[in-house]
């Protein structure tokens, strides 16, 4: 299903897609979004192209720490991949658009599989500081709906039968983690990740709210990008650093 074109978000893809381009001859099919503190996993590829996404015409630009904006496409043993050194949130901007903005730019380079990882606050009171926690489903509390900006002004072919699709999270990439998980003994959880707005941190009753909605784990990003992504056919794995007990 094609939906109506916006020449304004249609220009601002090509303009950045083309820059990219002449940077990287690497056409990877693997994203991954790394998440605060987790960005030294780019610097680990091999043969890396760099871009600083501030010399990217009309990408967005992150201003957290922990997210020092820059995509890295290079080898990850036999894959090729585009490394996603930094984020932006919601509360940086304001603007939907800036959030699924590097998504848009994934999927029109090529990107098949996306991987998001993200620090959380632990809500399950199982978790402990340091667990990984696979992504099973996720909670929307950032009550944006970034669907609706894509019907408007996207460019892209959409599987008609995404929109009502339950499983945001691939299923099969998930048992494929579990599998790698117990063959490196590396401990890892399961669980629901919980999206709100930030910039505040949730109080003790939002956090009885979460816990009692099913959500295991809380951040501030993540589940606008999902969403687009999996509107736009990719199949997405996630995974969520535990920092702290909420």
């Amino acid at each position: 299903m094609k939906l109506p074109i916006s020449p304004d978000i249609e220009a601002k893809l090509t303009k950045s897609l083309s820059y990219i381009r002449l940077k990287t001859h690497y056409k990877p099919q693997i994203g991954i979004v790394l998440g605060s503190g987790l960005g030294e996993f780019a610097e680990r590829l091999l043969k890396p192209n760099v871009i600083e996404t501030r010399s990217i015409p009309n990408y967005p630009a992150s201003s957290v720490e922990g997210h020092s904006g820059k995509l890295y496409f290079g080898r990850s043993h036999t894959k090729t991949v585009l490394a996603f050194q930094g984020r932006v949130h919601f509360y940086e901007t304001g603007k939907l658009e800036s959030i699924i903005y590097p998504i848009l730019v994934a999927s029109k380079l090529g990107i098949k599989i996306l991987i998001v990882t993200n620090a959380a606050g632990g809500i399950n009171r199982h978790f402990q500081p340091g667990d990984l926690m696979m992504i099973r489903d996720q909670i929307n509390l950032t009550f944006e709906n970034p669907l609706h900006i894509l019907q408007a002004h996207s460019t892209f072919d959409y599987p008609h039968n995404k929109f009502n699709t339950p499983d945001l999270y691939d299923k099969k990439l998930q048992r494929i983690i579990e599998t790698v998980s117990r063959k490196k003994h590396i401990p890892i959880r399961s669980g629901v990740y919980c999206g709100v707005k930030g910039p505040s941190y949730e109080t003790a009753a939002e956090i009885e709210m979460i816990r009692h909605i099913g959500g295991d784990a809380v951040g501030m990003s993540t589940v606008n990008e999902v969403s687009v992504a999996h509107a736009l056919g990719l199949k997405i794995a996630g995974i969520s650093c535990i920092t702290n007990l909420s």
